[in-house]
């Protein structure tokens, strides 16, 4: 207040009690805080670099879940390629399998009475398994010999494993492979009665049914390896996963189709040589060839993801203690100087007192 007049003494005690005060303040205020840098106010350079650390490293941190993802993706695309050679391996030994199967052949066999082939011509139809209907044209009056002939000079009946023989009147029908075999139209009546049948054994064909079902198994394997909506194992499919906050720096992972027709692997239709089967094992190899050399892409895919994962794990430690530097106050310090305020504030006000007192010593002696 302008109209009161204080000596020299008293102001400069009050000023350096209001800087104590002032000082006080500060100290109280980074004690609570831990910030020695709260505002712009406090330390400009401070403040606004410690802030571009800080959003820096709340990027990373964001980018760190997505490569988190990326870590998981790879994995399940890793995890479904063991699967599925395990698979292959399964269905290569099922081929071999095949290969030293032995089968048991299905018989049709009976009397021939060549006298009821008579009149015109008459068709023999011959059925192996559910394949197509094998025609077979019979002359006039032919015998068991004849029939015979007719049959193996058939080069359907031939490719379907069909062979017959005769022996004096009789005539046999036998399929080596040990698929059914059915002979119908009517015509067995009219060479003879009726013929006695031998269901065989087909083990090569069970073992090829098992081979199929294996590939599919292997599809669904391929479209089940899946993770947050990305499947690294189907073709046209690619996981791209960025590194830095600016997206320079990134990697992209296309997908491998790992399907049965994928890996050059196609249903078998006919083992019955085993030139056939040989050929289904080949293919087989050269899948596991395929699977190998691609499991160890998605290795080296990896191991460069969880590297930089780790890598900005750390950066963004180094970020934030560099912010944490320039703004975090030293807890020890900053008591050392509440304690050393409040006792400076104390004795300011002694000094205050004493200055007052001077004056008061005028007031006695008027």
């Amino acid at each position: 207040m302008s109209g009161i007049t204080l000596s020299a003494g008293v102001r400069q005690n009050l000023l350096a009690l209001q800087n104590t005060a002032q000082l006080l303040g500060q100290t109280t205020n980074r004690l609570a805080t831990g910030n020695k840098v709260n505002s712009a106010v406090d330390n400009p350079q401070s403040y606004f670099t410690a802030a571009g650390l800080n959003n820096r490293a709340s990027d990373l941190s964001t980018l760190q879940d997505s490569m988190s993802l990326s870590v998981q993706t790879i994995t399940a695309a890793s995890q479904g390629i063991d699967a599925i050679t395990k698979l292959v391996a399964q269905a290569k030994s099922t081929a071999n399998q095949a290969l030293q199967a032995t089968n048991t052949a299905t018989t049709y066999s009976g009397a021939v009475t060549a006298s009821k082939v008579t009149g015109s011509a008459k068709t023999l139809s011959i059925q192996v398994g559910s394949g197509s209907a094998i025609k077979v044209t019979l002359a006039a009056g032919s015998s068991a010999g004849a029939i015979a002939s007719a049959v193996n000079a058939s080069t359907t009946a031939h490719a379907a494993g069909v062979t017959a023989k005769a022996s004096g009147g009789s005539i046999s029908f036998s399929v080596s492979t040990g698929d059914k075999l059915t002979i119908s139209n009517g015509t067995t009546a009219a060479i003879g009665g009726s013929l006695t049948s031998s269901n065989g054994v087909n083990n090569t064909k069970t073992y090829l049914n098992q081979y199929n079902a294996l590939l599919s198994q292997i599809d669904q394997q391929a479209s089940d390896a899946s993770f947050n909506g990305v499947n690294l194992l189907q073709s046209g499919t690619s996981l791209t996963t960025t590194f830095n906050e600016k997206g320079t720096s990134k990697q992209v992972i296309n997908g491998f189709n790992a399907s049965s027709s994928g890996l050059g692997l196609s249903a078998a239709t006919d083992w019955s040589t085993s030139t056939n089967i040989n050929s289904s094992i080949a293919s087989l190899d050269a899948a596991t060839s395929s699977l190998r050399a691609q499991s160890t892409a998605f290795g080296n895919n990896l191991s460069v993801v969880q590297n930089r994962q780790s890598f900005t794990s750390n950066l963004i430690t180094t970020l934030q203690t560099g912010a944490s530097n320039l703004t975090l106050a030293d807890t020890n310090t900053e008591g050392a100087n509440l304690l050393a305020l409040q006792t400076r504030q104390s004795l300011s006000t002694t000094a205050l007192g004493i200055s007052n007192s001077a004056e008061q010593g005028i007031l006695k002696i008027l």
